[in-house]
């Protein structure tokens, strides 16, 4: 009986030696990662892929630096750009050269302590050469404490403002109470009637927009 079941014609296609059934699942096995390796993992969708690619991008035109005047920031030292990350607002703008008189008239105000631990804020700071522009009417504004403490809060906003919030002409209200406006005209970052000339600083508690002129509140 058993000669006779091996012999059978039926029989026949479902006896196999060990050796060929090795070898079959072996080319099956072959065949199979050659043809369906790609299905097992499929690339990224087009848009997918774009949405990373354009994320990375946005991400680094959100912290990168710009302005005419930014080549004048020490490479180096507490006013770098490094260093002043690391310092809350005042003691950092009291070490870059371009902010020297703005951080003396904080200091003169009285708002040292109010900005360095105020979180987060965002601050135009007019440079050095600004307060030198200032007509003789506007200086003598700024020889009073109290109004120069008004001066000095009308260029700060509660958060941190980012370029493209900026550029995108939204309205900020400041400490003073009254309201900025951000715009981008070409490659230039505006807030009110001044040019940012260096913007996107960051500090330990604040961002930090370089502007040439003094902005003054409304009376």
């Amino acid at each position: 009986m058993r000669a006779d079941a091996a012999d059978s014609p039926g029989r026949t296609g479902l006896v196999a030696s060990p050796a060929a059934a090795i070898a079959a699942a072996a080319i099956v096995g072959l065949a199979a990662a050659g043809c369906g390796s790609s299905s097992a993992s499929p690339p990224p969708a087009a848009g997918a892929a774009t949405h990373h690619a354009m994320a990375g991008h946005h991400a680094m035109a959100e912290t990168a630096r710009f302005g005419s005047d930014c080549a004048m920031v020490p490479s180096s030292g507490m006013g770098s750009f490094h260093g002043m990350s690391m310092d809350p607002v005042v003691t950092a703008a009291m070490h870059n050269p371009l902010l020297t008189s703005f951080a003396a008239d904080i200091k003169t105000a009285g708002l040292t302590g109010e900005l360095n631990s105020s979180r987060p804020v965002t601050v135009f700071a007019p440079a050095d050469s600004a307060f030198h522009k200032l007509p003789a009417s506007e200086m003598t504004m700024m020889h009073s404490t109290a109004e120069l403490a008004k001066i000095l809060k009308y260029h700060v906003v509660t958060g941190r403002v980012t370029p493209a919030e900026l550029a995108s002409g939204m309205t900020l209200k400041t400490l003073e109470g009254s309201s900025l406006k951000g715009a981008k005209m070409g490659s230039v970052y505006e807030v009110n009637n001044a040019d940012v000339i260096c913007g996107n600083i960051q500090t330990a508690n604040a961002t930090v927009y370089v502007i040439n002129k003094v902005l003054m509140p409304m009376r």
